[in-house]
């Protein structure tokens, strides 16, 4: 079975961008700018906000962070929002979720800027993604895809089961598998809590691709031998991380399967730092 390592992959992902950002830092006398905004006090965003601005570090960008506090109300928010998609050093806009009970998350991604919306997540940017067109997307998605790139294990013509169907995961990456393109062009089954078969249909896919956050769901018997497995999901259970697939017993079955952790998770880190890129150029006009 091949190990699709997410963890050496975003390594190397991040090397190529520190040589890349050197170059257009010299070329446009500023390197790209990240603003990531913590509302509250959430020990695991605190530590994935933390990530990602090492991550920033690492290779070469300019990071604005802001850290607010679980009083902030949805129009300070909403002024900071506005504040940093008016700033022009800040290319890119995130915001840690979730946010503390009380705020409106869904219209406060509406307020980033497309152009600036680095997690991929405003209405416009998702619906480019639907028609096919240039746009920044959702980053744990195009780090499924990106991973397949690098490890040459193309989905076109192959029959891909997606287990879960969030708006963050599951949703976007059917559509990335059903575009054009060698890592596309896969008949696609999005199966979710109400799929009657969900077994029979992961049974008969070439890939599973599983994100609905319950640990160690799918299992041996619900994934043909070779099939290749993205595991999505990330569970604690008795103090360790687990992922929705029962890795243990599918490594015996699966052609090729990320681990938990180590998979998915620092994919989606790197290609946060593809789309602060992306946007980069395009605020610049390179």
């Amino acid at each position: 079975m091949i190990l699709l390592d997410g963890k050496a992959t975003a390594q190397s992902i991040r090397t190529e961008l520190k040589a890349e950002v050197a170059k257009i830092t010299a070329a446009h006398g500023r390197a790209p700018g990240l603003a990531v905004i913590l509302v509250g006090e959430d020990p695991a965003s605190q530590v994935y906000v933390r990530n990602k601005e090492c991550d920033c570090v690492e290779v070469g960008f300019a990071s604005f962070p802001h850290r607010l506090g679980p009083e902030t109300t949805q129009a300070e928010l909403e002024a900071t929002i506005d504040s940093l998609n008016a700033d022009p050093d800040v290319d890119g806009v995130l915001l840690q979720l979730p946010v503390p009970k009380g705020l409106d998350s869904l219209s406060l991604l509406e307020r980033i800027d497309p152009d600036k919306d680095v997690d991929g997540f405003h209405p416009k940017n998702i619906g480019r993604l639907a028609l096919g067109l240039p746009g920044l997307q959702p980053c744990t998605p195009a780090g499924v895809i990106e991973l397949l790139r690098r490890y040459n294990l193309p989905t076109q013509g192959k029959h891909a089961v997606v287990v879960g169907r969030s708006n963050i995961v599951g949703r976007p990456l059917s559509i990335m598998l059903s575009l054009p393109g060698p890592f596309g062009d896969a008949t696609v089954t999005l199966c979710h809590s109400r799929t009657p078969d969900l077994a029979e249909q992961c049974k008969r896919a070439d890939f599973v691709f599983s994100a609905i956050g319950k640990p160690r769901f799918i299992t041996c018997d619900m994934v043909k031998p070779g099939a290749v497995v993205v595991d999505v999901g990330i569970n604690r259970v008795d103090d360790s991380l687990v992922g929705d697939c029962d890795f243990e017993y599918l490594c015996a079955t699966a052609s090729a399967m990320t681990p938990v952790p180590g998979g998915i998770g620092p994919m989606t880190r790197a290609m946060l730092l593809l789309n602060t890129v992306a946007a980069f150029k395009k605020h610049l006009g390179a």
